[in-house]
């Protein structure tokens, strides 16, 4: 299970939903194998005067804060991060240095989904990837 918090800001992040949602999801399916069909973003658009970062950055600047069932390696969370550096820069022309990422994990326990603690549920695919 996994879910994605996207902030940004909104004159900048507004016009590229559906892309971005896309270039994470296919970084998700990549790295973590999620199945193709769960996707599951929340987009924040803020203000520019609600949005603070350092230096360095631009109105491009963005958040993207990721919530899943603990589980994945060191080395596919690692690799998760570098595709979503690389496809928002390739195929969004979002620098790098304008992107910060965050992986949040937590037990399956945790989660509640369809009725169910997150430990009680059938899955359709791997989280020990």
């Amino acid at each position: 299970m996994g879910q994605i918090k996207i902030y940004g800001v909104k004159d900048k992040l507004n016009p590229i939903k559906e892309t971005l949602s896309n270039v994470i999801h296919s970084c998700m399916v990549d790295a973590l194998q999620f199945p193709s069909d769960k996707k599951f973003h929340r987009f924040f658009p803020m203000d520019k005067e609600d949005i603070l970062y350092a230096s360095g950055r631009t109105e491009a600047y963005t958040l993207i804060e990721v919530s899943m069932f603990e589980g994945r390696t060191v080395e596919a969370k690692k690799q998760l991060i570098k595709l979503l550096f690389e496809r928002m820069n390739s195929e969004l022309n979002i620098s790098p240095q304008d992107v910060e990422i965050t992986i949040f994990e937590t037990p399956k326990h945790n989660w509640g989904i369809r009725g169910l603690p997150g430990d009680e549920l059938a899955l359709n695919y791997k989280v020990n990837v």
